[in-house]
């Protein structure tokens, strides 16, 4: 097995670490755009869609596929942005219900195992040194759609991208499947990012509980202004 995708996601992942202590607040920005565009992509065609189809009698052949990879990153690299920003929710009953230490040993754990599942899901080959028959992960399919070199169905490339570059017409695969290794990649690293925190006090743990709670108690005297 190759292992050069696996020194290239660790120099991203290095490179990323660098630009977010460097430039925190334009790096946010940046990744809060990227999702931006991500949807907005998404809207444009399904509204271009429905004009051309019931308008005009025609669409683009791509656009089901076009959206099914676009909703794809956006969720994939949604996972990694709530937990950097604590959007993800979730139930946090026991959380509330024990002491402090208890509460922060149960954070530590929810972020370790987080990380866990994002490695695990990366490149679950190292589990073999544990005992554990596995095989496979993100990095080793992205890898055989990359050596095999074959296109998406309805994807194709500008023409003048193709006589370029010489570029069969489908766009290739592994190129709209870059973003599973990327994306669980920055998933591990932003658990490891949340674990340490947690660790030190600047959070209290990994999910958002009780975030329509907190907006009802700041508005709850709105209707009398």
């Amino acid at each position: 097995m190759a292992y050069w995708p696996h020194l290239y996601l660790l120099f991203f992942i290095l490179v990323l670490w660098l630009l977010e202590k460097r430039f925190p607040k334009v790096m946010e920005r940046a990744e809060e755009s990227l999702l931006i565009i991500v949807i907005s992509s998404i809207m444009a065609v399904s509204f271009g869609q429905v004009i051309a189809r019931y308008g005009f009698n025609t669409g683009w052949d791509a656009a089901l596929e076009f959206n099914t990879v676009a909703f794809s990153w956006l969720i994939l690299l949604g996972m990694s942005y709530g937990i950097k920003t604590g959007l993800h929710l979730g139930v946090d009953i026991v959380l509330n219900a024990v002491p402090a230490r208890i509460t922060k040993a149960l954070s530590l754990f929810g972020a370790a195992a987080a990380m866990l599942y994002g490695l695990i899901l990366l490149d679950s080959t190292w589990l073999a040194m544990l005992g554990v028959d596995v095989r496979g992960g993100a990095i080793e399919y992205w890898s055989k759609m990359f050596k095999i070199g074959i296109g998406s169905e309805e994807l194709r490339y500008p023409e003048f991208v193709q006589e370029l570059f010489g570029l069969r017409p489908r766009v290739h695969r592994w190129l709209v499947l870059v973003i599973l290794p990327i994306s669980l990649a920055m998933l591990s690293y932003r658990s490891l990012q949340a674990f340490i925190d947690i660790a030190r006090n600047k959070r209290d743990m990994l999910i958002s509980g009780h975030e329509a709670q907190d907006l009802v108690e700041e508005n709850k005297n709105a209707l009398k202004d």
